[in-house]
C-alpha cells in the first residue's frame, strides 16, 4: 500500500498509486506521490514516466474521512490545508516532471484525480473509466483548472456545477484522452505510448517538455492555487462542513427512501390484494343471488 516505483522496461518508469478501498489519498500520500514522480522524471535514465493505480479505480481525490477526523481532534484546519499542499504538489510534480507523464486511467478518476490527469502530457484510459469533479457536493472547489484541459468550457462548467462525470469516450473525442481500450489492453496500451515517447534522445524529450509548459496559455500552479482561495474561504465561512458532513449519509438515507417505498409499495400491493378479494366475493356471492332467482 502507498506509492511506488518501478522500470518494466529500459527508460521507462511506473509510479504506481495504491490506497484501498478506492484510492482516496491521505495528505502524507499526496506528497509520497510528489516525491516518486519527481525522483522519477530527474533519473536520466528515464524518458517517459508512466501514472498508473492500483484497484478498482484510478483516484477518488482526498481521503475527506481523515479530513473529518482531523479536524475533530485538532478543531482547526490543519488537515485542510495539508490536504490542500499536498494536492497542489502532487498535481505540480506531474505537470513540472521533466519528462513527458502518460496516465494509465481505469475506473473513476474523481477530484485530486482530475488534477493529476489534466497535468498529464497524455492520458491513456480504460472504456469503464469515467472522470468528474463531485467537489460541490463534497465541500470543496478546486481543480477545474485541470478540468479545463480536458473538456471545452461551457461544458467543463456544467460539469463542475452538477458533479456529473464524463466518459473516456466523451473525452477522445474532445481529443484529450489519446486511447480507449478495454480494461484488459490498458497496460499495454499506455506502456505501447511510453515506449514511443521514451525512444526519443533523453535530452531532447526533455527540453521539448519544458518548452511546452513553457508556451501553455494558463500557469496551472497559479491558478490551482487561486481556486484554493476559495475552499478556504468556504470552511472559514462553515458553508463546506455544512456540506461535507453529509458525507457518507446519502446512502443511508437513500436506503431508507428505498426501504420506504418498498414498504408503501406492499402495503399498496396488499391493499390492492384486499380489495380484489373483497371485489371477487361481492361478485360471487351477486352471482349465486342470480342463480337463486332464475331456478325461482
Amino acid at each position: 500500500m502507498g506509492v511506488s516505483t518501478s522500470s518494466p522496461e529500459n527508460r521507462i518508469s511506473v509510479v504506481t498509486v495504491d490506497f484501498p478501498p478506492v484510492n482516496a489519498l491521505p495528505v502524507r500520500g499526496w506528497f509520497d506521490l510528489a516525491d516518486a514522480v519527481r525522483a522519477a522524471g530527474r533519473d536520466p535514465g528515464t524518458h517517459c514516466v508512466v501514472l498508473t493505480a492500483a484497484g478498482r479505480g484510478f483516484n477518488a481525490g482526498v481521503d475527506i474521512k481523515e479530513m473529518q477526523r482531523e479536524t475533530r481532534a485538532t478543531a482547526g484546519h490543519r488537515a485542510l490545508v495539508g490536504a490542500n499542499r499536498g494536492c497542489s504538489e502532487a498535481f505540480a510534480a506531474v505537470y513540472e516532471c521533466e519528462v513527458p507523464v502518460v496516465a494509465e486511467v481505469h475506473g473513476f478518476c474523481l477530484g485530486g484525480g482530475i488534477g493529476l490527469v489534466g497535468n498529464a502530457d497524455a492520458i491513456v484510459a480504460s472504456e469503464d473509466a469515467t472522470f468528474g469533479l463531485p467537489e460541490l457536493d463534497r465541500g470543496a472547489l478546486g481543480a477545474a483548472t485541470h478540468l479545463a484541459r480536458l473538456v471545452p468550457g461551457h461544458l467543463m462548467r456544467a460539469l463542475y456545477y452538477t458533479a456529473r462525470t464524463a466518459t473516456a469516450a466523451e473525452l477522445h473525442a474532445h481529443g484529450s484522452v489519446w486511447r480507449v481500450v478495454p480494461r484488459a489492453r490498458l497496460r499495454a496500451a499506455a506502456l505501447e505510448l511510453a515506449r514511443e515517447i521514451a525512444a526519443k534522445d533523453g535530452e531532447l524529450i526533455r527540453l521539448a517538455k519544458a518548452a511546452l509548459n513553457g508556451i501553455d496559455p494558463v500557469d496551472v500552479r497559479r491558478s490551482y492555487r487561486f481556486e484554493q482561495g476559495f475552499t478556504f474561504e468556504a470552511n472559514l465561512s462553515g458553508v463546506a462542513d455544512r456540506v461535507r458532513n453529509t458525507f457518507g449519509r446519502e446512502a443511508v438515507d437513500r436506503g431508507g427512501a428505498d426501504r420506504g417505498a418498498a414498504e408503501r409499495g406492499e402495503a399498496e400491493r396488499g391493499d390492492a390484494r384486499h380489495e380484489s378479494a373483497h371485489h371477487e366475493s361481492a361478485q360471487h356471492k351477486g352471482a349465486g343471488h342470480g342463480k337463486q332467482e332464475a331456478d325461482r
